[in-house]
């Protein structure tokens, strides 16, 4: 075993570790929380050993990284999640590659998503990103969109063509009433997930949590959540 591949078998270890007593102190199964290891600024050969080591589910943010690394690893049974704000000149090159967008926020992204998808021949999973810190404005300080557009969004997205409405997902807030609250937020976040599983049954994904804090996400209800540097270390360059 390299050191690489045994860095990250410890790592990833220690990750199942604290999911799995996250799930036994919230009462739930460990096969209710799905782990996506979030793989940005680090090369296709980490997500090649994360795959031998059995990860299914990897994150990007940013397509000029993630598109060359998912053309790399197009051999490997991975699922790509792209969770970073998205741009509609993007928008192309992400169809060809995700399985999954995270971060849908807006009317124009979802017209640009259904139709790259249907020009692409494939179904796109998308979750909606809630900004929790967004207050009465329409966007967050790091994308999504308010509670209140949720449901206009949401039916959005489930009459576009090639989309697929999974669920939601949120970034705990910086700013605001839940700033160094996550547990509120993730918490308040299922409410929103509750409300909007009345009108569209099959959108059960919650996708919150990331290194920090994702023990509170389990806690509060979170079907999947994202972890980058407990698995892969700290990053450099971050920007």
């Amino acid at each position: 075993m390299t050191d690489r591949k045994g860095e990250l078998a410890a790592n990833l270890a220690k990750v199942e570790e604290r999911i799995a007593a996250a799930c036994e102190a919230a009462g739930r199964e460990r096969d209710e929380v799905t782990l996506i290891v979030v793989t940005k600024t680090y090369p296709a050969s980490d997500v090649r050993i994360l795959s031998e080591l059995g990860v299914r589910h990897v994150a990007e943010n940013r397509d000029q990284d993630a598109a060359p690394k998912a053309a790399e690893c197009a051999d490997l049974r991975l699922n790509w999640h792209f969770v970073g704000q998205l741009q509609t000149n993007k928008v192309r090159s992400v169809a060809g590659y995700a399985d999954f967008v995270q971060s849908v926020d807006r009317a124009r992204l979802v017209t640009a998503l259904s139709k790259e998808a249907v020009r692409a021949e494939r179904e796109l999973g998308c979750l909606i990103q809630v900004a929790l810190d967004a207050g009465v404005r329409d966007r967050g300080e790091r994308g999504g969109v308010a509670p209140g557009g949720i449901e206009e969004l949401a039916d959005l997205v489930a009459g576009s063509p090639g989309l697929r409405l999974d669920g939601l997902m949120t970034v705990a807030p910086l700013t605001g009433e839940y700033a160094g609250r996550q547990r509120a937020a993730f918490e308040r976040l299922m409410d929103l997930s509750t409300a909007l599983r009345r009108a569209h049954p099959a959108a059960n994904m919650v996708s919150a949590g990331m290194s920090a804090d994702l023990e509170e996400a389990v806690a509060a209800g979170a079907t999947h959540v994202r972890v980058g540097t407990a698995v892969l270390g700290v990053r450099a360059g971050l920007g």
